[in-house]
């Protein structure tokens, strides 16, 4: 993958009135990359994806394309294409000739249109649908042309707002092997719109993650999952353990913190005895034991899951948590009401700095 940068943002604002909807980012998306914008409704998601675009233009910063700034150019001078979620498909118009569209306005010749949508009807898995209008289509199908359509003007950057939304679950589930599937294939920078973490999992090389129009967090599918930095992005990301922890003592690579009755050591450098920090651990990490070594804790329900039982937890100062274990022939169980002992390895506890303690 080229290092090269197909778009760079820097320090850019956008306002609706009196909203900031955009609140100074910045951002490189590298070449060839499948990056998505994730957070909840009103995260300014959309609207930067809009500005990439040039369907809204900054209020303050700028934009650039392969290096060249953007400036307030309108979407048909840059070299971008977006898919919308809707797909805009024009109703009157063939497969071919809604996939054509671009081509026909560039003014192409006719054997090239007809040999690029040919090959594009190949790519999304279409080759006997050019004659169809798009009423005579699946929603997957239609959102397969919506596609083909962008990418057939062979843009820099593909531009994709939630283009799965309107799908149903397993369908949608389906189209995001799919688009990875032709990202790769094709081998542009698609720049993808989501609040669905799922999705943004199962497709991205980078995620980044948005609240309030602010970057909270970017990086690998894996980091954003294992290592969040933040209380907001382990909670958008399903965390199901968040707890306040006080800091004991620490020293240049570690910390012994003190939470639910107990104390515990994390792999983490830079913190201060005293402060108090927000600590994340996923339920699987979690061990449970009956020999009294870690935290304690009371059993306070417990719900098969097939594969795993999860237990829901009350430690000593009321902190709930949840651990979920495998239960094989050789698996300790504990049944409501069994007091337990906790542990949990330094590397698995995630501290979230720059987060407000719960309460407080």
């Amino acid at each position: 993958m080229s290092s090269e940068i197909d778009v760079s943002i820097r320090d850019v604002v956008k306002r609706f009135g009196v909203m900031t909807a955009v609140d100074h980012v910045s951002l490189d998306i590298h070449r060839g990359q499948f990056v998505t914008l994730l957070g909840p409704s009103g995260c300014g998601k959309t609207t930067t994806l809009r500005m990439i675009g040039g369907f809204e233009h900054p209020d303050e910063g700028e934009i650039a394309i392969r290096g060249e700034p953007m400036g307030n150019r309108p979407p048909h001078h840059r070299d971008t294409s977006m898919v919308f979620q809707n797909y805009a498909l024009f109703p009157h118009m063939s497969v071919a000739d809604n996939i054509a569209f671009g081509l026909k306005e560039r003014k192409k010749p006719k054997a090239e249109i007809r040999e690029r949508v040919q090959e594009m009807l190949r790519l999304v898995e279409l080759p006997e649908h050019g004659g169809r209008r798009p009423k005579q289509l699946s929603g997957g199908q239609q959102q397969r042309v919506a596609l083909a359509r962008s990418l057939v003007v062979e843009p820099t950057v593909l531009l994709l707002d939630e283009p799965l939304g309107a799908l149903d679950l397993k369908l949608r589930r389906q189209m995001q092997l799919e688009l990875k599937r032709i990202q790769e294939r094709v081998g542009i920078t698609f720049i993808y719109v989501t609040h669905d973490q799922e999705e943004a999992l199962t497709m991205s090389d980078r995620i980044v993650v948005m609240s309030a129009g602010k970057i909270e967090q970017e990086g690998s599918a894996e980091e954003i999952f294992e290592r969040p930095r933040t209380r907001f992005v382990a909670d958008f990301m399903g965390a199901q353990n968040i707890l306040d922890a006080d800091v004991v003592d620490a020293d240049a690579q570690s910390a012994r913190l003190r939470f639910g009755g107990g104390t515990l050591a994390v792999s983490e450098a830079g913190l201060l005895p005293g402060e108090t920090v927000g600590v994340m651990i996923r339920p699987e990490k979690i061990q449970l034991s009956a020999d009294g070594a870690g935290v304690p804790a009371t059993v306070h329900e417990r719900v098969y899951k097939g594969a795993t039982m999860s237990y829901q937890l009350a430690l000593a100062d009321g902190t709930r948590l949840v651990a979920d274990s495998m239960h094989g022939d050789h698996a300790e169980r504990f049944a409501p009401g069994d007091m337990v002992s906790v542990t949990m390895q330094p590397r698995d506890l995630v501290v979230l700095r720059g987060v407000p303690v719960q309460g407080a």
